[in-house]
């Protein structure tokens, strides 16, 4: 009867470090969704300044394949960004509005952008 015990305790202990061992190596849902609210995007004098968004909003679309930059003005007032210009197409005007929404800082993107007729 005591070895019955012993094998029972030995086993549930054996599954309590086991099952504690697989959800630290696996991550638990505590450590993969935080439960405060993301920083803001901080520049070397605070909250990213309007500028330096425009500049970054500029940047990726200058990198991106789909984007023709040169034909897109952004402005930013207070993390509102506003695009103004010509595209060609839809795909380019969706992408161009993707990459400033995706940008850390802003709050809203004005789309002022217009599709090219061809």
């Amino acid at each position: 009867m005591a070895a019955t015990i012993r094998a029972l305790l030995i086993s549930a202990v054996l599954i309590l470090v086991c099952f504690v061992g697989f959800s630290y190596w696996s991550g638990t849902a505590y450590s993969r969704y935080s439960r405060f609210d993301q920083p803001k995007a901080r520049g070397t004098t605070g909250i990213l300044d309007d500028a330096a968004l425009s500049s970054k909003i500029t940047a990726k679309m200058v990198l991106d394949d789909y984007v023709k930059a040169r034909s897109i003005r952004v402005t930013t007032a207070a993390g509102t960004v506003t695009l103004r210009g010509v595209v060609r197409s839809v795909d380019e005007h969706d992408r161009a509005i993707t990459l400033a929404r995706d940008t850390a800082g802003v709050t809203q993107v004005i789309d002022e952008l217009r599709v090219e007729a061809q």
